[in-house]
């Protein structure tokens, strides 16, 4: 399935997308930059509620398809055009972490 296929189905809303067909094969959720970098897995959907610039590198250290912001998390100032410029699928949503595990569980 494809990053924007899941954000449709998951009603997500859309803040950058450089890369709309990049296959989502997994899913991770994790707020512990650190923690995440030792354990998202490539192509995997990261769900966060970090909004800082770091995001940016930590999805392209773990080569996950796309990040998704939950409970309505906004990116910091500059991370949108950030994620653009790595090509890093990113998105928002208005769900807390654990529904979105959920919902993606489902359809992956």
């Amino acid at each position: 399935m494809t990053a924007s296929e899941v954000a449709s189905l998951l009603s997500l809303k859309s803040i950058c997308v450089p890369a709309p067909e990049r296959e989502v094969l997994g899913g991770y959720t994790g707020d512990l930059l650190s923690w995440v970098m030792g354990r998202a897995k490539p192509d995997d959907a990261w769900i966060t509620i970090m909004s800082n610039q770091n995001i940016a590198a930590v999805a392209m250290l773990t080569d996950v398809s796309m990040v998704i912001l939950a409970e309505n998390v906004a990116p910091d100032a500059g991370v949108a055009e950030l994620c653009e410029a790595k090509s890093i699928n990113l998105f928002s949503s208005e769900l807390p972490a654990y529904e979105l595990c959920v919902k993606l569980e489902k359809l992956i």
